[in-house]
This record gives structure tokens, C-alpha cells and sequence, in this order.
């Protein structure tokens, strides 16, 4: 039985909580699970897992088993990486997932550019606006924005954004331009319905805040751009969903002299093992991408 098999088997398997799970993400059968885990159980002599309500979890041998096995995992791919050389291409899957709008807007059409410098290397993209959960989908890396509903978790800042209220010259003629965040009230705004309808703004140190209204409430940024670019309403959203439309005057900012919270991107990765270079390497892709 191959070592480095059955230790990735094995993380697998704790990471999911389940041989079903972990068998999706190896791409095999669940038998084979089960049988990779019993050898391995069998070779230690030890049993490495116990089935509770809540799954498979490791037994105080198995959580030890997991930790180094996870360390000695990272320190062989850290050292094919050495071997290679820091200039050679990165090998293997890599597992992003990213909300469909920023990655289609920001990231995809950069692939190439990133696929071609790792030849050897294949990305498997999840494109989602919910939150999934990173161990069971078996992610190497997530392109989230705003705040992080898990303080526990292990990211690193890739750029921040500015938000604007925006909206189409079209919608703007007819519904007249907002000069004061107050203003607001009697426009319709389109809402994202993963965020507050309130929107909070700062000019000068004084700060004011609207409850904003509208027919229309959406659960997608997709749907958000489409509805802008329909003439329907008012918008606050990061810079990045419509930069090319502001670029070209195909939507207008206003209120452009009151500020509004900015918006972070963030790698995240995998709590629990640690990010792979391939992981770390994608997200430095991006962080330059968001930079240029």
C-alpha cells in the first residue's frame, strides 16, 4: 500500500467526516476507502477512527496520525516544489470556488495566463455566491469578499475595493440623480438580499443612513448586474462588478462625494490542514491581478 495514498486517504476522511465523502473527492469507489483505511489501521495496529452521530471522527491515535501525516504531506509537496525549482510550473488538481460574478468578471479571463505558466496543472472552479463549506467540497482555496463570517479561519487579504451608488444614465434621466443620501428613500433600489437594506455613508466625519426600497430583490450579483443594466434602479455595489460599464460610461456613480464602507478580498483557505502551494500560489495570482 502505497504511504502517501492512504495518508491522503486517511485526511480525507477525517476532513469530511465520512468514506462516501471522501471517496467523491479522491475520484474512487468507497470500498476503496474503507479497504485503504482497514490496511492502514491494520499496519499501525491501531484504530484511527470511531463513528459517533456526527460521522467519522478520529480517535486520540488518529488526531495525532492526522496532524503529522497533514505536516509530512505539506513538507513533500513543499519539497517537488524545491526540486522543480522556484521557476518550474505547478502540477496536479487545484480546487477554487469564488462567487460567479467577481470570477467571471475578474478572474476567469485570466486563466490562460496562470494555466499556461503550470502546464501540468488542473483547476477544478466552483463558481457559487453562498458561503460552501471548504473541507466538504474538498476546496484548496476560496475568493470571498466582505467580512468573514468565521474568525477562525485561515485567509489572507488580497485587495480592497471601493463601493459606489450607481446606476444607468437612462434610469438616472427619468427617476432624477440623488444629491444627499436621504434622497435615496424615494429612488428604487435594487437589493441584493444578501446584504442590509441600509445603507450607511461618511462625508467630512458626519454620517448619515437610508433605508433604501425597491420592487426588486435579488439573490445573485448576476442578477444585480442584469437588473442595472435593465435601467430598473439604483445600486450600491463594489467597483469591481461594473468596472468596465464605468469605464465606459455605460453606468454612472453618484454620489461620489459621500464614502461608503470599502469591500476586502480574501483567500481562504481550509481550516485545519495547511494551504498547499498551489493554493498559495493561485492567490497570488489573483492579489496581482486585483493590483495591476
Amino acid at each position: 500500500m502505497d504511504r502517501y495514498q492512504a495518508m491522503t486517504t486517511f485526511l480525507r476522511v477525517v476532513e469530511t467526516g465520512s468514506f462516501s465523502a471522501a471517496a467523491r473527492l479522491l475520484n474512487v469507489g468507497q470500498p476503496a476507502v474503507s479497504k485503504t483505511i482497514a490496511q492502514l489501521e491494520a499496519r499501525l495496529q491501531v484504530s484511527l477512527l470511531v463513528r459517533s452521530t456526527h460521522g467519522l471522527n478520529p480517535t486520540e491515535a488518529g488526531q495525532l496520525f492526522y496532524e503529522r501525516a497533514s505536516a509530512a504531506i505539506q513538507e513533500a509537496d513543499e519539497a517537488e516544489s524545491a526540486a522543480r525549482g522556484a521557476g518550474a510550473g505547478l502540477t496536479g488538481k487545484l480546487r477554487v470556488s469564488a462567487a460567479t460574478t467577481f470570477a467571471r468578471l475578474h478572474v476567469v479571463p485570466h486563466l490562460p495566463e496562470f494555466l499556461d505558466a503550470n502546464p501540468g496543472l488542473e483547476i477544478d472552479f466552483i463558481l457559487d455566491d453562498r458561503m460552501i463549506d471548504l473541507v466538504g467540497e474538498g476546496v484548496d482555496v476560496s475568493l470571498r469578499m466582505g467580512e468573514l463570517p468565521d474568525s477562525a479561519a485561515v485567509a489572507r487579504r488580497l485587495a480592497t475595493g471601493r463601493r459606489s451608488v450607481m446606476a444607468t444614465p437612462a434610469y438616472l434621466a427619468r427617476a432624477g440623480e440623488p444629491k444627499t443620501p436621504a434622497d435615496l428613500a424615494a429612488h428604487q433600489a435594487i437589493v441584493y438580499s444578501r446584504q442590509p437594506n441600509v445603507w450607511s455613508f461618511t462625508r467630512d466625519g458626519a454620517a448619515a443612513s437610508v433605508t433604501v426600497h425597491g420592487r426588486l430583490k435579488l439573490s445573485a450579483a448576476e442578477g444585480i448586474r442584469a437588473a442595472v443594466l435593465a435601467d430598473m434602479g439604483l445600486v450600491i455595489s463594489s467597483d469591481w462588478m461594473f468596472a468596465d460599464e464605468l469605464a465606459s460610461g455605460v453606468v454612472s456613480k453618484v454620489l461620489s462625494g459621500w464614502s461608503l464602507p470599502t469591500i476586502d478580498l480574501w483567500a481562504v483557505f481550509p481550516t485545519g490542514r495547511m494551504a498547499s502551494a498551489k493554493a498559495r500560489r493561485f492567490a497570488a495570482f489573483v492579489e496581482a491581478l486585483m493590483n495591476r
